[in-house]
C-alpha cells in the first residue's frame, strides 16, 4: 500500500532543498532528475531503493510537467517526436510494472536488482553526458551525416528508443533525461540543444507518470516524501527552464557527469 509515513523527522527541509537543486539542474540541462534524486534518496537519506525509485518517478513526472510548459512557451518542444517516443515508452513502462509485480514477492531480490540497475544506468548516463557533444558533432558534420535514413526508419527508431527508455526508467527512474537526450541528438542532429532538452522533458512526463502509477500499485511510493520534494522542485525547474540556453551548460553537465560516475560506480561495486 502507498505510504503517507513521515520520513526523516526534521529532515523535511533537506528533502525540499534537494528538490530545489535537482529541479534547477533539470530545467537547465534536461538531465539530472532520476540520475541525481534517486541516488540522493538511497545513499544520503537511507531510503530503500524501491521506494526511492517509485517516489522519484512521480516526482519527476510532476516536476517535468511544469518544465515542459515553460519549454513549450519558448517553442522548444517537438511534439511529433515526443509522441513517437511515448508510443514506445508508455507500453514498455506498463509491461515492466507487471514484471516487477510478478517478482515482487521477494523484496530483497527486487531491491538488489533495482540498486544494481540504478548503478549501471548512472554509469551509462555519465558517459552519455560526457560525450554527447562529440557524438552530436560526429552525426552532424562527420561521415555519419551521409547516411540516408528515411523518415519511416527514423520514426521506428524513435519508437524503439522510447520502448527501451520505458523499461529502464520504470526499473531505475534513470535514463529519460541523460540517455534520452543523447539518443535524440543522434537521431535528430538538426535539432538545437534547447529543442532536444524541451522535447526530452515533454516526453518524460507521460513516461514517468505511467511508471509512477505502476509503483503506486506496487506500494513503493511515499507521499510525504513526494510532497517535500515537490515543494522545492517546482520553483527549481521553473528557474532552470528560464535560464536554459542562456547559461554555459557544458560545465554544469560535466560536473553532473562526474558525480554520476562516482555514485554509479559505488552502487555497482
Amino acid at each position: 500500500m502507498p505510504s503517507f509515513q513521515r520520513i526523516g523527522g526534521g529532515m523535511d527541509w533537506l528533502f525540499t532543498l534537494s528538490g530545489l537543486l535537482v529541479g534547477t539542474i533539470v530545467g537547465i540541462t534536461g538531465v539530472g532528475g532520476g540520475s541525481l534524486m534517486t541516488p540522493l534518496l538511497v545513499m544520503l537519506f537511507g531510503i530503500s531503493p524501491a521506494v526511492a525509485v517509485g517516489t522519484d518517478l512521480l516526482f519527476a513526472g510532476i516536476t517535468k510537467a511544469g518544465g515542459s510548459v515553460v519549454h513549450n512557451k519558448q517553442g522548444a518542444v517537438q511534439w511529433r517526436i515526443a509522441l513517437f517516443l511515448a508510443l514506445g515508452s508508455v507500453p514498455s513502462a506498463a509491461l515492466t510494472t507487471v514484471a516487477l509485480r510478478h517478482f515482487g514477492h521477494n523484496q530483497d531480490s527486487v531491491s538488489n536488482t533495482v540498486r544494481f540497475g540504478l548503478g549501471v544506468m548512472l554509469l551509462l548516463s555519465a558517459i552519455s553526458i560526457f560525450y554527447r557533444d562529440r557524438l552530436h558533432k560526429l552525426v552532424l558534420h562527420g561521415s555519419a551525416n551521409r547516411w540516408n535514413v528515411s523518415e519511416l526508419t527514423r520514426n521506428i527508431a524513435t519508437i524503439a528508443l522510447g520502448a527501451s527508455l520505458g523499461g529502464l526508467v520504470t526499473l531505475t527512474s534513470v535514463g529519460a533525461g541523460a540517455l534520452g537526450a543523447a539518443a535524440l541528438a543522434m537521431l535528430y542532429p538538426r535539432m538545437s540543444t534547447h529543442q532536444v532538452v524541451g522535447t526530452d522533458i515533454a516526453h518524460a512526463v507521460p513516461l514517468t507518470l505511467v511508471a509512477g502509477a505502476g509503483h503506486m500499485v506496487l506500494g513503493t511510493v511515499n507521499y510525504w516524501l513526494l510532497a517535500s520534494l515537490l515543494l522545492g522542485s517546482l520553483p527549481g525547474i521553473w528557474i532552470g527552464s528560464r535560464f536554459c540556453g542562456k547559461l554555459p551548460e557544458r560545465p554544469v553537465r560535466n560536473c553532473l557527469a562526474l558525480i554520476l560516475l562516482i555514485i554509479g560506480g559505488k552502487l555497482v561495486w
